[in-house]
This record gives structure tokens, C-alpha cells and sequence, in this order.
């Protein structure tokens, strides 16, 4: 079974300056150093946000997305050209599209009482890729006592190994029946909104396999689309993934086994979401 945590936060009915307030939420954070490994993007920075509210020392390690290319060559290896090329359409209709979809991005943002701009307040190390040895050093360098993924390459069994603290990775999907890509979206084409939703999980060498440490489930809306159901599980899931580097923290990590269903997904090629939004009203 799935852990699921809501917390409730009451506003303070004492009212302090900006600075003061300040100075108490500094002195409130938990201490310990969370390194955040991701390429970067809107969801990515809702959970940095959330994290650096409640830690004392995060520090990020930003690696570039990966290219269009590799991505398509590598997804041709493994499913064939046609699917690769139709799953990059999409993706690139997916980004077109976003820019329509911004008003019920700012809704969820102010729903859930989250943050997606960038914050200054935390340090930023560019890496290459977080599978290199410059990468490696850098962490290695900064001795967290969690490390935390969201949005970035899988690690390598090499790197995997050469950390000693727990890993920890956000995903947007119910593991196990959605490891992958895109598990809103799936969820609802298979008429499985209950398992809509996000995964806090430790780390292993497979495909988003670690053992369950959160899961929260949440109701997309009619108008959620591919475009906003990331959205809609990172912002509704922050309280997940702070409460997993707290258990960390505090060396109380409970992970689990969920029984059931495992497979992995990816972006459904672009003949298959037309297929689906126009037949089903699934987008």
C-alpha cells in the first residue's frame, strides 16, 4: 500500500516585519546539506523552492537537458524509428502548445501555494552531466548528507555507487504501474485516475524501481492536458518530497515494497495523443 501524507499549514496570527520574518524562517529551516541533481525547468524549481524553504544548505547541480538528437536516436534503439520520431512530435507539439495552457499553470502555482521562480538564495554548480567525473568531484566536494533528483539523467551504476548518502527521486507518476514518462497522462488514457498522481522513491539501478518512500494522488481537471499534468503532480507533491528529506535528515527512512503492476512508459507518439484527445477529450 501507498503512504500517502497532507499537511496542513495554519498562518502564524503574529505579525512580524519582513525582516524579522526572516530571521525566524532562517532559524526555523533544518539543518543538513541537500544537493538537488536536475537539468533545470519550471517543475524542477517548484521543489528546489519548496526544499530550500525547509533546509538550511541546498546547493543544485544543474546538468543541460540532453539533446534532441541522442534522445531520438536512443529511443529508436529501443522502440524503432517510427515511435521515436512520432514521440519527438509531440514533444515538440507539447512545447508549442504550453504557451496556451498558461493560465491554468498560474492557477495551479497559486492553488498550491508554490513557486516557480528562480531563487538566488541558492547555489548553482554546472555540470556536464551528473555521470562524469568533473560532476562526481563536485559532489564528492560537497559532502550532502541527501541527494535529491528531479528532472535529470539517470545515474550510472558508477556514480550510484560512489554515493554514500541516501538518493532520493521525484516522479511524476504512481510507481510502480507508471515508472517512466508521462504517467498522468497514461493514468487517464487507461481510465486509472486513481493511481493519478506522484512518487517519492529511493534510488536503484533501474527505472524508477527504488522502493516507495510517498505517494500522493490528486484529480486532474477537464482542461489538464499533457501540458499542465506535470505540473499539476509536482505542485500538488512538494509536501512529499520535503517530508522524504526530512526522514533522510533524520534517519528515518521507511521505504516499501508496493506490490502490483510495473511497467515502464514514455511519451506517447503523436498519432496516439491526437488519436486519444480527439476521440476521448484526453490531450
Amino acid at each position: 500500500m501507498s503512504r500517502d501524507l497532507n499537511l496542513t499549514v495554519s498562518p502564524m496570527g503574529k505579525k512580524y516585519s519582513a525582516a524579522k520574518r526572516g530571521e525566524d524562517m532562517a532559524e526555523m529551516k533544518r539543518r543538513g546539506r541537500v544537493v538537488v541533481i536536475t537539468a533545470g525547468g519550471r517543475n524542477p524549481q517548484i521543489l528546489i523552492n519548496a526544499l530550500a524553504s525547509r533546509f538550511s544548505e541546498v546547493t543544485v547541480l544543474l546538468e543541460p537537458a540532453e539533446s534532441k538528437s541522442v534522445f531520438v536516436r536512443r529511443r529508436a534503439l529501443k522502440l524503432g524509428w517510427p515511435v521515436a520520431l512520432g514521440q519527438l512530435a509531440t514533444m515538440m507539439a507539447s512545447r508549442f502548445g504550453k504557451r496556451f495552457t498558461e493560465g491554468r499553470a498560474q492557477e495551479l502555482l497559486e492553488t498550491y501555494g508554490v513557486s516557480d521562480a528562480p531563487n538566488g538564495d541558492v547555489r548553482t554548480v554546472h555540470v556536464p552531466s551528473i555521470n562524469t567525473p568533473e560532476a562526481l568531484e563536485t559532489l564528492t566536494e560537497l559532502s550532502p548528507d541527501v541527494v535529491f533528483l528531479v528532472s535529470c539523467r539517470m545515474l550510472s551504476a558508477a556514480t550510484l555507487s560512489a554515493i554514500s548518502c541516501p538518493v532520493i527521486n521525484f516522479h511524476a507518476g504512481i510507481n510502480p504501474r507508471y515508472r517512466g514518462l508521462m504517467g498522468g497522462y497514461w493514468a487517464r488514457v487507461h481510465r486509472d485516475e486513481e493511481n493519478f498522481g506522484a512518487t517519492v522513491h529511493l534510488v536503484d539501478a533501474g527505472v524508477d524501481t527504488g522502493d516507495v518512500l510517498y505517494q500522493t494522488r490528486v484529480t486532474p481537471a477537464k482542461r489538464d492536458t499533457l501540458h499542465t499534468y506535470p505540473l499539476l503532480q509536482t505542485a500538488a507533491s512538494t509536501d512529499i518530497a520535503v517530508r522524504a528529506v526530512e526522514d533522510a535528515l533524520a534517519g528515518t527512512l521507511r521505504p516499501m515494497t508496493v506490490a502490483g503492476p510495473s511497467q515502464q512508459w514514455y511519451h506517447p507518439p503523436v498519432w496516439t495523443w491526437i488519436w486519444n484527445g480527439l476521440a476521448r477529450g484526453i490531450w
